[in-house]
């Protein structure tokens, strides 16, 4: 199943994204650290590269990332020319804070009364860039919400005479290229529900935690996982929880298992999990077909970072 998920609002986001962008020194892309790259919204590297603007990329929620994979995709985006890359969790207040000194190190010439900073915070929805703004400015500016999409409108904010930052909305892009990039966005909630099949994003997200986290799986679970395939994993979440229709044989309710693996996933319950590495990016774009617009999923391995 390709996952797509285009709200007719992003349309008119991307187009006053593209004329604020004109007026901005740095871009502060939020990523989501378990996912750095499918959480990348090819059209803002578009919009800043054509108007060479330097990026900030944010890599929030590295709490609830493995911190090994995280340090191998710091030191992969350090390699590219007018990037900066730091990772954070907008939870903790130190860490919003330290953001517009680096933004200051990417446009040194924007430095005084006269020049001031001008900083643009862009991202997919459900990154955290309102819980992110919310701790900047150390009060409630921005709705935070569980669902994909809760901002809607730019907003401009001073930090100082020196300093001025621009919320924007959530952004996504017309087609989701590979099929891996749509679940892993689905998994992380940063796609709307009415757009995915809940037990088939699990049972994606089970085949990468069988092959990377196995012990995480089983102590989560308590479950033997050895021998499982992606969909016995859910099968036995399933079982382990409670998921059963009463009466009629033990039927499993797959689609109540798949939400309570993807929350435990989502929270942090399950454990420190990274989605992709800078090798699994490479072997999934090496392995795409997009002649077919399908491709086989590349069985997830351990980085070799």
């Amino acid at each position: 199943m390709s996952i797509q998920w285009f709200p007719g609002h992003m349309t008119s986001a991307r187009r006053k994204a593209a004329e604020t962008m004109a007026r901005t020194d740095v871009v502060i892309e939020v990523l989501d650290a378990r996912l750095p790259e499918a959480s990348s919204n090819p059209m803002i590297r578009e919009l800043r590269l054509a108007r060479q603007r330097p990026c900030l990329k944010l890599l929030n929620k590295a709490d609830l990332a493995d911190p090994v994979v995280t340090q191998a995709w710091l030191d992969h985006y350090s390699r590219q020319p007018g990037v900066k890359a730091v990772a954070i969790s907008c939870k903790k207040p130190g860490d919003a804070a330290k953001v517009p000194a680096l933004c200051q190190q990417l446009a040194p010439h924007r430095d005084d009364n006269v020049k001031p900073l001008r900083m643009m915070i862009m991202g997919i929805p459900n990154v955290g860039k309102s819980t992110f703004m919310n701790a900047l400015l150390k009060r409630r500016i921005a709705a935070v919400g569980d669902e994909p999409a809760v901002t809607k409108s730019q907003q401009s904010f001073d930090l100082s005479l020196r300093q001025t930052i621009i919320d924007t909305p959530g952004l996504m892009w017309p087609k989701i290229e590979h099929d891996e990039d749509g679940y892993m966005l689905a998994a992380s909630h940063a796609i709307g529900r009415n757009a995915v099949i809940d037990a088939d994003v699990a049972i994606f997200l089970a085949g990468i935690l069988l092959s990377r986290y196995p012990s995480l799986l089983a102590a989560r679970y308590k479950m033997d996982v050895a021998a499982m395939d992606a969909v016995a994993v859910v099968e036995t979440v399933a079982r382990k929880r409670g998921c059963i229709i009463k009466g009629r044989g033990g039927e499993l309710v797959l689609e109540k298992a798949a939400m309570i693996l993807l929350t435990d996933y989502r929270s942090g319950a399950l454990g420190r999990i990274s989605l992709e590495t800078p090798a699994s990016r490479a072997a999934m774009l090496a392995a795409a077909v997009p002649a077919s617009g399908h491709f086989v999923l590349p069985a997830p391995t351990l980085a070799d970072e």
